[in-house]
C-alpha cells in the first residue's frame, strides 16, 4: 500500500495505491473516489484527507493500523467496503545466496535472495549482481517510486517473486556504478528499507 500526500501541489488529498491495473473504474462517494479493478478496490483519492485522517507532514507516508483504522473507519461511513492491504515493508534487506546462468537469456541471471522469512527466486539483469551480496529488494506487492507495480511474473519462463533494485530504481542519486545497489555489511538482512 503507497499513501501519497502532497498538500503544496495537489491539496488536501490522500492518494491510497493498492495496486496498479490497465483498465480501472471510478465510483464517487461524497470525497473519496474508489478506484477498482473489477470488484477488487486497487486506490482510493480521499479528498478533505486532513479532517478524516491524522497525517504526517510528509508526501510518501508509511502506512500503519492506526492510518489503515481512519481510512476504514471513512470508508465505512460511506457505505464502502474495508480495504486489508498487507502492511509489512515490501523493499527490505535481501542476501543473494546463489546466483546461476538463466536457462535461456544471456545477460540474465536466476539469483536466490534470503529476505529474512523466505527466500526469494529473482530473474536479475544487472551485469554486477553476485552472490554473497546485500542488496534491496522490492518484494512482491511494492509499488516503485516510478509507480511499477510488482508482482510475481515469468521472464523468458522462469519464475520471478520481486526485483533487487538499482539506486536509481530506489529514486536514489546515482553513484555512477551500472547495475544494483550493493549495500554494505551494515545492514542486516530482512532490515526494512526506506524508499522515498
Amino acid at each position: 500500500m503507497k499513501l501519497t500526500y502532497n498538500y503544496q501541489y495537489v491539496g488536501d488529498v490522500l492518494l491510497v495505491t493498492l495496486k496498479k491495473a490497465e483498465n480501472p473504474t471510478y465510483e464517487f462517494h461524497e470525497d473519496v473516489t474508489v478506484i477498482r479493478n473489477g470488484d477488487e478496490i486497487i486506490g482510493l483519492n480521499i479528498f478533505n484527507a486532513s479532517n478524516h485522517i491524522a497525517l504526517p507532514n510528509e508526501v510518501n507516508i508509511e502506512a500503519d493500523e492506526a492510518i489503515l483504522g481512519s481510512i476504514n473507519t471513512l470508508l465505512e461511513s460511506r457505505g464502502i467496503q474495508k480495504i486489508n492491504p498487507d502492511l509489512s515493508p515490501k523493499f527490505v534487506v535481501g542476501k543473494v545466496t546463489e546466483k546461476s546462468k538463466h536457462p535461456d537469456a544471456d545477460k540474465l541471471n536466476v539469483c536466490k535472495v534470503d529476505v529474512g522469512d523466505e527466500e526469494l527466486q529473482i530473474v536479475c539483469g544487472a551485469p554486477n549482481v553476485d552472490s554473497g551480496q546485500q542488496v534491496v529488494v522490492a518484494k512482491v506487492g511494492a509499488i516503485m517510486p516510478d509507480g511499477l507495480y510488482i508482482k510475481p511474473s515469468k521472464l523468458r519462463g522462469v519464475e520471478s517473486k520481486g526485483m533487487i533494485c538499482s539506486r536509481k530504481e530506489l529514486n536514489l542519486e546515482d553513484d555512477g556504478v551500472k547495475g544494483i545497489y550493493v549495500l554494505d555489511d551494515s545492514y542486516e538482512v530482512a532490515q526494512p528499507f526506506e524508499v522515498k
